[in-house]
């Protein structure tokens, strides 16, 4: 089992994660919360529920990410005008101001990533990352 490209594969996905975590712990956000701030990046003011869809998380999964980050003052739900019923997601000025903070993680975590790995490897890599998720949607 361990020499397989599934076990390995997952091993990755782990360390990965787990480098993303410390990284992301540095600017003060916990994983899956910069995923949610580049959501609201490309364009806030979006339903609660569309922003769950979106993420590919629970709605109660959701929730708890937004509380977190409503009370760490980076966001801010707001009752839709039209319909009473939806709660609309807004980035605050603090929310908005870690674009280059997360931008320079990631950036940082794919250099570490792939640190040993020459232009073509990366490209290859790459494409055959996108094979294997296609593969999995």
């Amino acid at each position: 089992m361990a020499e397989s490209v599934s076990y390995l594969l997952a091993y990755v996905c782990k360390a990965h994660r787990g480098k993303g975590q410390e990284l992301l712990a540095l600017a003060g956000l916990h994983p899956g919360q910069e995923m949610l701030l580049h959501r609201l990046w490309a364009g806030d003011g979006i339903p609660q529920s569309e922003l769950a869809g979106d993420l590919g998380v629970s709605p109660a999964t959701t929730t708890k990410m937004l509380d977190r980050m409503a009370k760490a003052g980076l966001l801010e739900r707001r009752i839709d005008s039209d319909d009473q019923r939806v709660s609309r997601v807004y980035l605050t000025s603090e929310g908005w101001s870690l674009q280059e903070t997360v931008a320079a993680i990631w950036n940082e975590l794919e250099e570490i990533s792939l640190a040993n790995l020459t232009g073509d490897e990366r490209i290859l890599l790459r494409r055959l990352l996108l094979q294997v998720l296609a593969n999995l949607e």
